[in-house]
């Protein structure tokens, strides 16, 4: 799959998530395979402020290219600014957010309330592309607002008018948030109306729904999202099934835990043991989800305060 002037391996690529996406999991993201990651969303204000808590998320030691980073913001002036400074950082793609439905976010007219606003959007588009001339940039938006106001396939047709080199398509509307289920008619419609890339994303949840997304909509590729929370084995099982038509054994639990505490590793390493210890919980728990004992461990793990004490735990679980 072609991004631009960036081949990738495939076209399985990992979902920006706020909270889940960070240098760690990406790392195992690429290690199970996925054609490409992207960050969590970086705030435009943040990256000219250099906050320093906004500039750790741009660590990306160890990874492999290409990059995606995705940015956030509603003046095109410093969304441009923005975009310079993540490729200065080694970003090879810069990916606009007009998806986000959280409310913190488009109460500033950013995330997907940029979807109520095209020419507001299109403006911050061609000054992202102007800013980064050689650097690929894409967006990634919703079915609309709400279903009142659908309006994927003109806002994409501006996207691409605008300068982007392809779009992500989440096929719930705002309001929906992550409820009820994605509709990958609207994924279709975009792609037949478009030149660029698309890119579907919403209810990936194996193999056979990744197969089903792009037999469907006729997209160009996939972006898994929850799917792969405590599950990056799913971006191997997808490239595989996409490639051979069959189906990998699922992760035996040895790896599962074993991967999981690489991941915890990762993350003290980025992030420094307390840091890592907080957020490893949520991750300890969708690693484990399924497991025998995993709810009485998962109680245990949220009391933690060390990385020992998760490894100890998690380890436990074997034997």
């Amino acid at each position: 799959m072609q991004i631009g002037s960036i081949e990738l391996a495939n076209n399985v690529i990992a979902a920006p998530m706020a909270g889940v996406t960070d240098r760690a999991f990406r790392i195992i993201a690429r290690e199970q395979g996925c054609g490409l990651t992207v960050t969590e969303m970086v705030s435009d204000l943040a990256l000219l402020y250099a906050n320093p808590r906004t500039y750790r998320m741009l660590d990306f030691r160890g990874e492999k290219k290409p990059l995606s980073v995705q940015i956030f913001g509603s003046n095109p002036e410093t969304m441009a600014k923005a975009a310079a400074i993540v490729v200065e950082r080694g970003a090879n793609i810069v990916d606009i957010n007009m998806g986000c439905p959280t409310p913190k976010i488009v109460k500033n007219n950013e995330g997907s309330a940029l979807m109520r606003d095209p020419q507001l959007a299109t403006k911050i588009v061609e000054s992202v592309v102007k800013s980064i001339p050689t650097i690929p940039v894409t967006v990634k938006f919703r079915k609309g607002w709400d279903e009142q106001s659908i309006n994927a396939v003109e806002f994409a047709r501006a996207m691409e008018s605008a300068g982007a080199v392809a779009v992500t398509i989440h096929g719930r509307t705002r309001n929906q948030f992550y409820s009820g289920k994605a509709d990958w008619n609207i994924i279709r419609k975009v792609k037949e109306a478009l030149k660029i890339p698309v890119i579907g994303n919403g209810d990936i949840w194996s193999a056979q729904d990744a197969a089903n997304m792009l037999e469907f909509t006729g997209c160009d590729g996939v972006m898994v999202g929850r799917g792969a929370m405590g599950n990056p084995w799913l971006f191997r099982e997808i490239v595989y099934y996409l490639a051979t038509g069959k189906t990998l054994p699922c992760p035996r639990p040895e790896e599962r835990i074993h991967t999981a505490i690489r991941h915890l590793e990762l993350m003290v390493e980025s992030k420094g043991e307390q840091v890592a210890v907080f957020e490893m919980r949520k991750h300890a728990a969708w690693y484990t989800k399924g497991m025998r004992g995993a709810a009485r461990i998962r109680e245990v793990i949220n009391k933690t305060q060390s990385k020992k004490e998760i490894e100890e735990i998690l380890r436990g679980l074997l034997d």
